[in-house]
């Protein structure tokens, strides 16, 4: 008579995976929340059980909204580094300094695995931690650190690992798209959508990291470097944000069938590889074009897979609790990945191309005398500079000051365009600033 089998048991035979959480604001509470809600899913994920054993945060005493009652509080969160209890550290401090950067680096040389959402700090000490990490064996994931639940550090690092990747562009910050989402819609100015967005929570206080585009560039550095296999350099990112935008532009992007984006972009030129975050045009019937509000999206070209489009929340406690839970379930796994998806000896100085050589079609808007002549005097500069005219919209004639003059020119070199401008500018007939963009057909 044939044996019945024994049930299979759900419940892990190993010991528990013991992880300490420092730094409790937004993304701390939701990864605390996230694994005392989900916590029997991530141990049938994982094998064994995930297990908070202690936190640290500056204040014991402010409500969080979760219960930390059955945690060891930590003043200092150095002392996590050495806890033999634990198996893991998460680094949700912030910030490229300080305490954040010391308890990851502390961590790493007692050989004690990181898991970290803190691009900021990835984008200026990335080499050296990678370097650390393989120096001690201690593992460093840092999936959350670039959009949020968007899975774009293991798409890049693992599915496409076979894959040539020639370019990676996308929305890289959820408070700019909110923020150009509702000057869209609404008509109004960045000055009071920005004070909307603040308080509404979609925006800090200063939020000068996200709207001049600095956030976005500390996660393209890491893109680039997980694409390109090569070393993370933020200071070889071209910046700028959004802050000179007008309703004026949104309404002419809009009457072009454009929409405006700010898009980080790395990609090869000529071998070399260029980074940039700004505003852009996109078509409105695009995929990325379509993507809104808080939401981030990356779309990858590759040669074997093609093109890639990845589309979620880019913030926020459980969209980036969800990423970082991700890296604790590899690590509880036994799971270990390079750094930057490549063994850190093969990764390579990259060869950086300048902004200015960067070929594409450009979008212009002067402030110009609504007077005889001018057009005359523009046209002559571009024409100097190689630079062509494919469509151009003018508002009516208003008496009371200069009027847009905007302008769509034929693919052209970036730095010719710029030098164009520069020309333009110093025209008495035209007033500073004018608002140049790169126009990315997606």
């Amino acid at each position: 008579m044939p044996r019945t089998p024994a049930p299979v048991s759900l419940v892990s035979s190993f010991e528990p995976f013991r992880i300490g959480v420092a730094g409790l604001g937004t993304v701390g509470t939701g990864l605390v929340d996230l694994v005392q809600k989900n916590g029997d899913l991530l141990m049938r994920r994982a094998g064994r059980g995930i297990e908070i054993v202690s936190v640290s945060a500056q204040n014991r005493k402010k409500d969080r909204g979760v219960d930390l009652s059955g945690y060891e509080w930590v003043d200092d969160p150095l002392v996590m580094a050495q806890d033999p209890r634990l198996d893991v550290v998460v680094e949700l401090i912030g910030g490229s300094e300080g305490f954040a950067r010391a308890l990851v680096e502390r961590c790493l040389e007692n050989g004690k695995a990181v898991v970290t959402a803190n691009k900021a700090l990835l984008a200026h000490h990335g080499q050296a931690l990678a370097d650390l990490s393989v120096k001690t064996g201690a593992a460093l994931a840092f999936e959350a650190a670039v959009a949020g639940s968007i899975p774009i550090v293991k798409v890049l690092r693992e599915a496409f690992s076979a894959n040539k990747v020639s370019s990676v562009c996308g929305i890289l910050n959820g408070t700019c798209n909110y923020i150009l989402t509702e000057m869209r819609e609404t008509g109004r100015d960045f000055a009071d959508v920005l004070k909307d967005a603040q308080d509404k929570g979609y925006a800090e206080s200063d939020p000068s990291f996200d709207i001049d585009g600095i956030d976005a560039a500390h996660k393209l550095a890491l893109l680039s470097a997980i694409a390109f296999g090569v070393h993370p350099d933020f200071g070889r990112v071209h910046v700028q944000g959004i802050r000179h935008l007008s309703a004026d532009d949104m309404d002419f992007a809009g009457k072009m069938g454009f929409r405006i984006k700010l898009l980080g972009t790395t990609r090869k030129i000529n071998g070399r590889i260029a980074q940039s975050v700004t505003p852009c045009l996109v078509p409105a019937d695009s995929p990325i074009g379509a993507v809104d509000g808080v939401y981030n999206a990356v779309f990858v070209e590759s040669d074997c897979a093609g093109s890639s489009l990845l589309v979620g929340r880019g913030a926020g406690a459980a969209p980036t609790a969800s990423a970082v839970a991700a890296d604790l379930v590899d690590l509880a796994r036994g799971t270990k990945m390079d750094v930057f998806g490549f063994p850190q000896t093969s990764l390579e100085s990259a060869q950086w191309a300048d902004a200015g050589e960067a070929v594409a079609k450009f979008y212009l808007r002067l402030n110009v005398a609504d007077r005889s002549g001018v057009l005359a005097d523009i046209s002559r500069i571009l024409h100097r500079h190689g630079v062509s005219i494919e469509s151009m919209i003018q508002h009516a004639r208003d008496l009371r000051g200069p009027v847009p003059l905007v302008m769509v020119f034929h693919e052209t070199l970036q730095k010719d365009m710029e030098a164009a401008i520069k020309e333009i500018e110093m025209l008495e007939s035209v007033d500073k600033p004018s608002c140049l963009m790169r126009i990315e057909m997606l």
